[in-house]
């Protein structure tokens, strides 16, 4: 019965882990794939989106060390179905500011600001929503590997994560994919005419129907508990019972006094209170094992890099490249998320087809991270020339020349026109300019409706041009020139490239981390690295990268109410050194640190390797 147990439950858990990382990450990644446009529905400067971002790692750490803790001696399965529940209530709670504060109604008006209504105060339901995410992801990862480790045999369990994560990680191409649909897709779609709409995606005011994706997510979450309810609290071990002391193969000899099983950490049913009066005496078995401690700390500062990056990659793309939003999530979803899916699997695969120890698969780790970094590195230096915008990048006669001050909108020829310096509806003149508005531009009539209005007789181009020439423009920025797309295209394959090397070393870093922890601990040690990785690395990223990216703004938006809005407008170089430069020295202190913890490592090895030889002499000694 318990061979048949076996055959017919673990594959429904292996699959239904698989499913439910798929939908966890399907709606993480749509959450990032959507930051653009909640910044630009609520008005809000990128470091409060960093903020709001945060909040599904605030979630996690209300309550990872105690479901780590306790999910580990209660019904796992049923603990991760509770968590799909909660994470589902929180996906449609982010959407309810849609149906609560109205239409996003944009309205051009000829040499006035343009407006856009929003509820400045709405933006705490999608904080909230998120934080409840936060709170219902907790038990998978945890309780989830901790299940399948205990059930699979050791050389199994790389290739079991590596499939769950190949699967999962086909959750975020979808999410970046419908994110990518949906910013096309006008936000009060169904709710407005769209004649009436004067701007297209491309523009930086524009606002997809982001909150259609969190109703998918939210149902895909929902659905993805169900199995979870009909497994058994544990599986029995695949094959025969294996020596513990394999896995501890890297402790010392203090940590194995800590470490050996004994009968004192015996699974057996145990009070509520029992379970408390041990939690504080676990986590100082589990934080004295010194390669658990530095590998944490390794982590800590890569996922630095990655949630800064992965946050503010589609707003790059769209400001130093000339993409649209839409079309910079779409190329993450369908270019880097597969190369990431392929390189996890190859992870795995290597492990598992070599046999590769723990000193192994550090190996492959440390390439893989230090080949990835060297990629990174000539991304820095790729780049195109920056937007040409009349009184903030350039001056009105073409010139190079940055401006962070307002009052650089203003020229000779716009002196008569009673322009606002806070407007910004963007025109193109034939001359390939960008003015910050058709008044700034000088522009004394025009002709058309909505969007194929044409201005014409624009003083302020006349500025470049001889005046029998061209001196109209339309709506919306200029195209960046015909360069720029050879440099993305360049930027985008040495990325997909970088993201497969970096992916082959997730599952050997992984099994590192594993195979340095007792059973018993394995949910504990899994739940506070989660713990202490998503609240140090999951929240301040996103917060001080954006504050960061903000101090680069050359045009920022205005609300209704007069206040500062979203940014329109970046200083592309600024923001391309301070974003990528900040990503490239976290990663580059990460391959600092792999390369002490693969020194440990190897020194750890020859010290056992020389304890296992003087036990052999003793033995034959005695005989």
């Amino acid at each position: 019965k318990s061979t048949e147990k076996v055959k017919l439950t673990s594959p429904l858990f292996l699959a239904a882990m698989a499913f439910v990382y798929f939908a966890k990450a399907f709606g993480g990644a749509y959450m990032k794939s959507s930051i653009t446009q909640i910044e630009r529905r609520f008005d809000i400067p990128s470091s409060l989106i960093g903020v709001i971002d945060g909040s599904f790692e605030m979630g996690n750490l209300l309550v990872i060390a105690f479901v780590s803790y306790f999910g580990a001696k209660l019904h796992r399965p049923r603990l991760i179905a509770i968590g799909c529940l909660v994470m589902a209530v929180g996906s449609f709670v982010i959407s309810l500011p849609h149906f609560l504060q109205g239409p996003s109604v944009l309205t051009f008006l000829h040499n006035e600001q343009t407006i856009k209504a929003a509820g400045s105060s709405m933006w705490i339901y999608v904080f909230l929503g998120n934080m409840l995410r936060g709170i219902g992801e907790t038990p998978i990862m945890p309780l989830g590997v901790s299940y399948l480790d205990d059930f699979s045999k050791e050389e199994n369990t790389p290739f079991y994560l590596a499939c769950i994560h190949t699967v999962g990680i086909m959750g975020p191409m979808f999410g970046y994919m419908m994110g990518s649909f949906l910013a096309k897709i006008y936000v009060d779609v169904g709710f407005v005419n769209l004649d009436s709409v004067t701007i297209n995606y491309k523009d930086s005011r524009w606002v997809g129907a982001w909150w259609l994706g969190f109703i998918a997510t939210g149902t895909i979450i929902l659905l993805s508990s169900i199995p979870f309810w009909f497994l058994p609290k544990s599986l029995p071990k695949q094959g025969k019972e294996k020596d513990q002391n394999k896995s501890l193969e890297l402790a010392t000899e203090a940590e194995q006094d800590n470490f050996l099983p004994d009968q004192e950490h015996e699974e057996k049913e145990a009070t509520f209170q029992e379970m408390a009066k041990d939690f504080i005496p676990s986590l100082k078995r589990l934080f004295r094992n010194s390669i658990y401690s530095l590998m944490i700390l390794t982590y800590l500062v890569a996922v630095n890099g990655f949630m800064g990056m992965i946050t503010f990659k589609p707003k790059f793309l769209e400001q130093i490249y000339g993409q649209s939003a839409s079309k910079a999530i779409f190329l993450i979803g369908i270019l880097n998320l597969p190369a990431v899916a392929l390189g996890i699997i190859t992870g795995g695969f290597v492990l598992k087809r070599f046999k590769l120890g723990v000193i192994g698969a550090a190996r492959v780790s440390i390439t893989a991270s230090l080949c990835a970094f060297c990629l990174l590195v000539v991304q820095v230096f790729l780049h195109c020339e920056s937007a040409e915008v009349a009184g903030l990048t350039v001056t009105y006669q073409g010139i190079p020349d940055i401006s962070y001050e307002p009052q650089t909108l203003f020229s000779q020829c716009n002196a008569g026109c009673s322009c606002s310096m806070k407007q910004w509806d963007p025109v193109c003149a034939y001359n390939g300019m960008t003015y910050a508005s058709p008044c700034l531009a000088g522009c004394q009539t025009s002709t058309g409706t909505g969007k194929e209005m044409v201005f014409h007789n624009c003083s302020c181009i006349t500025e470049m041009i001889s005046p029998s020439q061209n001196t109209s423009a339309v709506l919306g920025q200029c195209s960046r020139k015909s360069n720029c797309d050879r440099v993305f295209k360049i930027y985008m394959a040495l990325s997909v490239v970088g993201s497969f090397i970096s992916a082959c070393g997730g599952t050997p870093g992984y099994i590192v981390l594993l195979r340095s922890i007792q059973q018993d601990l394995k949910a504990l040690a899994l739940g506070m690295q989660t713990l202490i990785v998503r609240t140090l690395g999951g929240i301040p990223p996103p917060i001080y990268f954006g504050a960061l990216i903000d101090r680069t703004c050359l045009k920022w938006g205005t609300k209704q109410c007069g206040g500062r809005g979203a940014c329109r407008l970046y200083d592309a170089d600024a923001f391309r050194w301070t974003f990528m430069g900040l990503i490239t020295g976290l990663y580059f202190l990460s391959n600092m640190m792999w390369g002490g913890l693969y020194r440990k490592l190897v020194q750890r090895q020859k010290k056992l390797a020389l304890r296992e030889q003087a036990k052999e002499k003793g033995l034959e000694e005695n005989e």
